[in-house]
C-alpha cells in the first residue's frame, strides 16, 4: 500500500446535532501518520466522518487504514470476507431476508469490549433511498433532567445478542448452529475514554434489561431511554454517493440504516475497531 502524501484535510460540519465532511483526501492511496492524527481528532469532535469524492478501497488498504485507530474486530456472526476476515461485507439486494442495521444500534454492543469506531465504503447504490442515520449520544444524556441522571448513573444494562443473530446469515451460508453468540453487561451511561464526556449507552437491537430494576421497572426505563435517544432532535439523515466512507464512534453515536430501497441492491465494505470495556 503506498501512502497518501501528507496533507491537511478539509473538515466542514454536517449539521448541528453531529458529523462532518472530509474532503482533500482520497483514502485509496492509504493514510500518513499525520493524517490520522487529524482524523481522530475529527472524530473525536464530530462522531461521525463523511469522506467525499472517494475512489473505491482496496480490501488490503482498508484493513490497513483500520489497523491504524486500533486493533481490528471480528463480527461475532456475519460471514467474513475471503483473505480478509476482518472485513464485514454489507450486502443486501432483492433476495436478502433482512438488511444489516435495520434498527437503532451501536455495533455489536453485546460483546465484553465493544467496537470503537466503524469505517464503511459502499460501492454499490439504489437509485434512491438507502440512507443512514445517526444519533449523538451526548446530546440525548445531555437533555436529561439532573434528578433522572442521578438515578441512572448507577445502572447496568444486558446487552445480548442471540435473538439478533441466530440464523441471520443463513442465506448468505452461514451455518451457526454450533455456535455461541455474545452477550455482556454495561453501564447506561458511560464515560467517553477520550473526550471524558457523558453518553448513554443503551440500544433497541442489543439492549434487554436493566439489571438493578424490577422487570416492569426496567422495560418502562428501556422503553423511554430507546425513544429518547431516537427523537429527531438528536439525529442527523445521511444519503451516500458511491464511494462514500463514514466512520462513526460506536462509543457516543448510534445509527441506522434504513432498508427502503427493496428490490435494488446496496453493497460495501466495512472495517470496525476494537474498542475497550465501557466504563
Amino acid at each position: 500500500m503506498r501512502a497518501a502524501r501528507q496533507q491537511r484535510i478539509d473538515v466542514k460540519p454536517f449539521a448541528p446535532a453531529l458529523g462532518a465532511e472530509i474532503r482533500g483526501i482520497d483514502l485509496a492511496g492509504g493514510l500518513d501518520v499525520e493524517t490520522y492524527k487529524q482524523i481522530r481528532q475529527a472524530l473525536l469532535e464530530f462522531q461521525v466522518l463523511f469522506f467525499k469524492d472517494q475512489t473505491e478501497i482496496a480490501p488490503a488498504t482498508q484493513v490497513s487504514i483500520g489497523k491504524m485507530f486500533g486493533e481490528l474486530h471480528t463480527h461475532p456472526a456475519a460471514p467474513r470476507m475471503p483473505g480478509h476476515p476482518e472485513i464485514f461485507e454489507i450486502h443486501v439486494q432483492k433476495d436478502s431476508k433482512v438488511a444489516n442495521g435495520e434498527f437503532w444500534h451501536s455495533d455489536v454492543s453485546c460483546d465484553e469490549e465493544p467496537p470503537l469506531g466503524t469505517m464503511l465504503q459502499l460501492h454499490i447504490l439504489p437509485e434512491t433511498g438507502g440512507d443512514t442515520l445517526f444519533a449523538n449520544m451526548y446530546a440525548a444524556y445531555a437533555a436529561l433532567s439532573e434528578p433522572f441522571k442521578k438515578m441512572l448513573s448507577g445502572l447496568t444494562a444486558l446487552h445480548e445478542s442471540e435473538h439478533v443473530y441466530r440464523g441471520r446469515y443463513s442465506d448468505r451460508g452461514v451455518d451457526d448452529h454450533a455456535r455461541t453468540y455474545p452477550h455482556a453487561v454495561h453501564p447506561v451511561i458511560r464515560t467517553h475514554p477520550e473526550t471524558g464526556r457523558k453518553a448513554i449507552y443503551v440500544n433497541r437491537t442489543f439492549t434487554t434489561r436493566i439489571n438493578e430494576l424490577s422487570e416492569a421497572e426496567s422495560r418502562t426505563t428501556l422503553d423511554y431511554l430507546f425513544d429518547h435517544c431516537e427523537q429527531i432532535d438528536f439525529q442527523i439523515r445521511y444519503r451516500w454517493d458511491v464511494n462514500d466512507v463514514a466512520f462513526w464512534d460506536n462509543r457516543c453515536a448510534m445509527h441506522r440504516a434504513i432498508w427502503d430501497y427493496w428490490p435494488a441492491e446496496r453493497k460495501g465494505r466495512r472495517v470496525t475497531i476494537k474498542g475497550g470495556r465501557p466504563s
